[in-house]
């Protein structure tokens, strides 16, 4: 069986701001999918500890007022939810989340906050060299396999591009949900992908993100931001931009031809 097959966790978190070192968690899931059918759900509203932005609020809905009054302590989030994605690392799933570099250093900035074991403390031998279990990042994957398509890469227009139906895009339930939807859309598309055992297709996107990385920051230097750092790293960012050169990136897959 593939790995789009079996048991995929689909992971996702709403926050107060787009820095994964500052940012607060305000909502999470966790989706477990099974055959392409959802199995199981998990879902956390946080108080974060701090006001929420009100372009934050904009974007997933969550104001100051409601987290409060019915988050939960968000020392008790960021735990709950990294026990989860670990129980199914445990249990040989593939944790699936759009932008992982994202939303797995935020989780792992908020543990390190509060004082709780990492994901790597939690998973013990089990961990990869970065410290989690094995990953799928759509994003990722779809910048090396379809690289010169134009258009916007936000989850909403890969959607599109794979025909995966996103109802309620910034829900955490609804873009965990689609986040996995759309890493079986491209697996089914590229056989190359579909192939690779989960830790060698995880290696591939440490890869594949790295030489992203790489030529982002040239393509920011060349408009006028010469200082400018793209943190390389994948699947967790360092506390500080990267300032060491990238890895050398691995070649994309070829695209499944008809």
């Amino acid at each position: 069986m593939t790995w789009h097959g079996g048991v995929l966790a689909g992971f996702d978190l709403e926050t107060t701001g787009t820095d994964p070192h500052e940012a607060r968690i305000v909502t999470a899931a966790v989706v477990e999918v099974t055959g392409g059918e959802m199995t199981g759900r998990r879902g956390w509203l946080a108080d974060p500890g701090i006001a929420i932005p009100e372009q934050a609020s904009a974007i997933h809905g969550i104001s100051t007022e409601r987290a409060v009054a019915q988050g939960r302590p968000a020392r008790e989030v960021a735990d709950e939810v990294a026990e989860a994605l670990v129980e199914l690392w445990r249990r040989g799933a593939v944790v699936v989340a759009y932008n992982a570099a994202f939303d797995l250093t935020l989780l792992t900035a908020e543990l390190a906050r509060y004082g709780l074991p990492s994901l790597a403390d939690r998973l013990g031998a089990a961990a990869g060299p970065a410290g989690t279990g094995p990953v799928v990042d759509p994003l990722t994957i779809d910048r090396a396999v379809d690289r010169y398509r134009p258009g916007k890469r936000t989850l909403e227009a890969v959607c599109t591009v794979y025909g995966v139906t996103l109802e309620g895009a910034h829900d955490a339930f609804a873009d965990a949900l689609a986040a996995v939807h759309v890493a079986r859309a491209i697996a089914d598309r590229h056989p190359t992908v579909a192939a690779l055992a989960p830790e060698l297709l995880h290696e591939r996107q440490v890869s594949w993100y790295a030489s992203w990385a790489t030529g982002f920051q040239a393509y920011l230097r060349r408009q006028g931001s010469p200082e400018a750092v793209v943190d390389a790293r994948w699947p967790l960012r360092a506390p500080t931009p990267a300032a060491t050169p990238a890895p050398a990136p691995a070649p994309a897959p070829a695209p499944a031809r008809a």
